[in-house]
């Protein structure tokens, strides 16, 4: 076994052996198209959702598990889905808020090297193989979307969905950086990123930094009424799914 092989797992390293053929490249995007439409059959009937991103860390105990199961609550009296990435922590303490008040509680879970169940709190739940996937999901549902603090991946869930509203791909979605503590010295950065001129200082308006679950509540609720109506809800799919009544307190 030469360093390479210690250092980079054997899926990988595969991986760096150059391109594949085209059978196998047709093979993986099969796989990728599947695993979408699977996405879109079970989370069809799920919406309209807001969706809570997190840390995976946080314990029960931890004050930003405890507002991030207020969040889940407060979702749930705005008649929203809470939508989060189905795992422990933050996303757990939101889907649970959202199911003590008897709301709609969604989770997006991922394979990982190591093991990630569903929490206990999830209505509707699937597990995807791939990351890119994944986020698809988990923006395609949502009118807005809260970034309680967390790490890597919290990180590049807020900047690609801030990214989406920013080109106007999202249009008038509302983000809510949660935490005051935590995330100011990022939000000071995205203001010297406007000082600087690689983003516009029109674009800091389309994050609020709160420590208020009621301030959040009220700015996407406000947000949402003045953009969008309500509309007819409509039960037919053409791949012929029902719609499925999920589980209540």
């Amino acid at each position: 076994m030469d360093k390479l092989d210690r250092i980079i797992p054997a899926k990988e390293a595969v991986f760096l052996e150059g391109p594949k053929s085209r059978t196998y490249e047709l093979g993986f995007a099969w796989k990728v198209f599947r695993e979408f439409i699977r996405g879109f059959r079970t989370l069809h009937f799920v919406g309209p959702c807001i969706t809570v991103f997190g840390s995976a860390r946080f314990k029960e105990d931890h004050p930003h598990y405890q507002s991030a199961r207020e969040m889940g609550r407060q979702i749930a009296q705005m008649g929203f889905t809470t939508m989060t990435g189905g795992g422990p922590g933050t996303m757990e303490a939101a889907n649970r808020g959202a199911f003590e008040a008897g709301g709609r509680s969604v989770g997006c879970n991922v394979k990982l090297p190591f093991e990630q169940q569903p929490n206990p709190y999830v209505q509707t739940s699937i597990t995807f193989e791939h990351f890119f996937v994944r986020k698809v999901m988990l923006v395609k549902y949502s009118y807005a979307f809260v970034i309680m603090p967390g790490g890597f991946g919290t990180m590049d869930e807020f900047f690609e969905t801030l990214t989406l509203v920013q080109t106007k791909i999202l249009v008038r979605f509302p983000l809510v950086l949660f935490g005051a503590d935590y995330y100011r010295p990022l939000f000071e950065y995205m203001e010297q990123m406007a000082q600087q001129g690689t983003i516009s200082k029109e674009d800091l308006s389309l994050v609020l930094l709160t420590d208020s679950i009621a301030e959040a509540a009220q700015h996407i609720d406000t947000f949402i009424k003045t953009n969008y109506h309500e509309g007819p809800v409509r039960r037919k799919w053409w791949l012929f799914e029902k719609y499925q009544r999920v589980k209540t307190v």
